[in-house]
């Protein structure tokens, strides 16, 4: 089987199983969900969808986040992972998004990556998802299983590499959809441990299922 053919049936498998995937966090506004991306990191959507209730409650906008104090910001955000970083931040992201973008959240990779705690992966979430942007986040379920699956070879051992791999071969207009198809395919059924193949519908095209390689 070629590496297009196994892109054409994973993708054809996505279509009829998947068609309306979607992020799994909450929001309503580009900047919520930059928020809650930042949140994210190293850290379950559960979570942190648990959280930005009352933090969108305190600071509802971005020119509200952005006169907020330390202070203010880690008592609603201390359950997440690493929250003294992210407290700055964030802060720091609402500061710069007034100074520089006008209070708005810019829909360009270059222009996102200049915000405090913003890198690639949350630039690429942000665009493709609020502007369908053919842009891929790659985060370790989408690293994993590409990998397994055999849409990019053994050899992309990063996630840049990865990600440059899954665009070439993706049709453009369904990337932000396979994006999220590679995401919750890696959450609940190619876990990384103990992954449950038996209810798999891409085993017929897994290079790690035939090696029983995990």
């Amino acid at each position: 089987m070629t590496r297009q053919q196994r892109y054409q049936f994973v993708t054809d498998y996505f279509l009829t199983h998947a068609p309306d995937a979607e992020t799994e966090l909450f929001y309503d506004n580009p900047y919520q969900l930059l928020v809650a991306v930042i949140l994210s990191a190293q850290c379950t959507d559960k979570r942190v969808n648990q959280t930005t209730p009352a933090f969108f409650k305190k600071f509802p906008s971005i020119h509200a986040l952005a006169k907020a104090g330390f202070e203010q910001v880690f008592p609603l955000i201390q359950s997440i992972s690493y929250p003294n970083n992210k407290s700055k931040h964030l802060i720091g992201m609402a500061q710069k998004l007034i100074k520089d973008f006008e209070g708005k959240v810019p829909m360009t990779v270059e222009e996102l990556i200049q915000l405090p705690g913003v890198g690639r992966k949350t630039a690429n979430v942000i665009t493709s998802v609020i502007d369908k942007q053919p842009n891929m986040a790659v985060d370790t379920h989408v690293f994993r299983v590409s990998r397994r699956i055999g849409l990019v070879p053994s050899t992309a051992t990063t996630p840049l590499f990865v990600e440059k791999i899954l665009i070439k071969n993706f049709p453009a207009k369904l990337i932000h959809k396979a994006h999220h198809w590679l995401i919750l395919h890696g959450r609940y059924t190619c876990v990384a441990r103990g992954p449950a193949c038996e209810k798999c519908g891409l085993q017929e095209v897994c290079v790690a299922f035939k090696r029983k390689a995990f």
